[in-house]
């Protein structure tokens, strides 16, 4: 692959990224608002990279993470990854498929989270990229909001999570979707960049099977009022900052 480069993620973890196939804060955040516990058992839908399940691993891992990946041209660097991380390949399984047909890949009512950065925008709307990879990670090319849900909700355990992140004007559809399909929204958290700036994120969880009744946590505040990176936002990426110094 080209322009393949490694970054330190902090917690004696590295990872493979290239310009096609990279990460964002986005990313970083979902993970922070996830975040699985060293019993669990996981799995990060359109891994990418596999930013996720990497970061998942620099402390208190999961049991197990899977990530899976429609794009064959990501597997070089994921398999680079768990090359470079050859201590943490017993406990990481990435997959090349389709989350609309995993039936028979991870088992049933098996997970105890799933997490997702899925495609922001719906097929058409707003410029088109021309490139394959760019256009699949941005619009529903190859699954939509609905395909998320409902191929999370069999691979879950009752009381299992689904997390997402998607742009703020989308909020409304995927909490009617969780709804539709048992995976009742129970967590939601809005990210802004100051203070006075409107939300560019939204962070749910859904739980299978729950009661209905969601909290709203406060707003995740990237830059304070003098243009510096809030406290918050730096305790979430420190590992990631300390490896970068």
């Amino acid at each position: 692959m080209k322009d393949v480069r490694l970054e330190d993620l902090g917690g004696g973890v590295r990872i493979a990224v290239s310009r096609e196939y990279g990460f964002g804060t986005d990313a970083v955040l979902l993970a922070d608002f996830a975040k699985p516990s060293a019993r669990q058992r996981v799995c990060d839908f359109g891994t990418g990279c596999g930013i996720i399940p990497l970061l998942w691993m620099r402390e208190n891992p999961p049991v197990h993470t899977y990530g899976i990946e429609i794009q064959e041209g990501a597997f070089p660097l994921l398999n680079k990854s768990l090359e470079i991380n050859n201590e943490l390949s017993q406990r990481l399984s990435f997959f090349n498929a389709d989350l609309r047909e995993l039936k028979g890949l991870i088992p049933s009512n098996s997970l105890d989270l799933i997490s997702c950065n899925p495609p922001y925008k719906k097929a058409g709307a707003g410029a088109a990229s021309p490139e394959l990879s760019r256009g699949m990670a941005r619009h529903e090319l190859s699954c939509t909001l609905e395909d998320v849900i409902k191929a999370a909700k069999p691979l879950l355990k009752f009381g299992g999570r689904l997390c997402m992140c998607l742009r703020p004007e989308r909020t409304a559809e995927l909490i009617s979707l969780m709804h539709e399909h048992n995976l009742e929204p129970k967590r939601l958290r809005f990210v802004q960049q100051r203070a006075d700036t409107p939300p560019w994120l939204v962070l749910v969880e859904g739980r299978k099977g729950a009661k209905q009744g969601v909290t709203c946590l406060p707003v995740l505040t990237i830059e304070s009022a003098q243009d510096e990176y809030s406290c918050e936002y730096k305790e979430i990426y420190k590992l990631y900052g300390a490896a970068e110094r």
